[in-house]
């Protein structure tokens, strides 16, 4: 694992990315966006498996304008508090522009073959919707997203392949609001929608308190599919 630095386009500053590389070259990359716990031990280990499936792994530090290399678990009440706290101090456009940075930036890494796909977890998969809508991306997976139906506003501007995982029993995102992201992708042949039965918010986080072994099988199993038809 290596780090590099990446200039924010608004002039404010640089800040970190962590950078996994695969064995073999030329290669897709995959910009994985945190959740609110930071790039921490599981975006770490979910980046390693990025990298074995083949593709250079990037993941962006977005909190780095309140508070740079936060790296928390979901283990306890405090460290709970002090994600929510980063998460309601953080400008998710401020983040799109840093993204959008980064994408830019893992185009013309050394051994990239110029194709960037997004993959973003909680908060992450909020922001890959978003990204989806926004960017240039060549393809954008989003898990366990909170706040979608508000995001359904321009859902035509999504031009690329867009993969949406949902928790059937996610307590952040209840099933009403899944129902109208999967009813308005209905017509949008590049938007699939997955919800999943049984399963809670963030059933794919490594080592999470809510780990669902056979949803996030079944879920990671799609999106590698997703990321080699757009990335290679």
């Amino acid at each position: 694992m290596a780090t590099i630095s990446i200039k924010a386009t608004d002039g404010s500053g640089s800040f970190d990315a962590l950078v996994v590389e695969p064995k073999g070259k030329p290669a897709g990359a995959v910009v994985l966006i945190q959740e609110i716990f930071g790039v921490n031990d599981a975006m770490r280990a979910t980046a390693a498996q990025v990298a074995d499936q083949g593709f250079i792994a990037v993941c962006p530090d977005l909190f780095w304008r309140q508070e740079p290399g936060v790296n928390i678990t979901d283990k306890t009440e405090a460290e709970w508090k002090r994600a929510f706290a980063l998460m309601n101090g953080f400008d998710q456009d401020k983040g799109i522009e840093d993204l959008v940075a980064t994408v830019a930036v893992a185009r013309g890494l050394a051994g990239a073959n110029g194709r960037v796909g997004t993959m973003g977890y909680c908060l992450g998969g909020r922001l890959a919707f978003m990204m989806a809508e926004r960017s240039d991306a060549d393809v954008n997976v989003s898990y366990y997203g909170v706040g979608l139906d508000s995001l359904l506003g321009d859902i035509g501007r999504v031009k690329r392949p867009l993969v949406v995982h949902m928790a059937a029993n996610d307590a952040y995102f209840p099933a009403e609001a899944q129902a109208k992201v999967v009813a308005a992708a209905k017509g949008h042949a590049n938007i699939a929608t997955y919800v999943y039965p049984g399963a809670d918010h963030a059933f794919a986080r490594v080592n999470g308190v809510h780990w669902d072994a056979r949803s996030a099988t079944i879920a990671n199993g799609r999106s590698t599919e997703a990321l080699v038809a757009a990335l290679g």
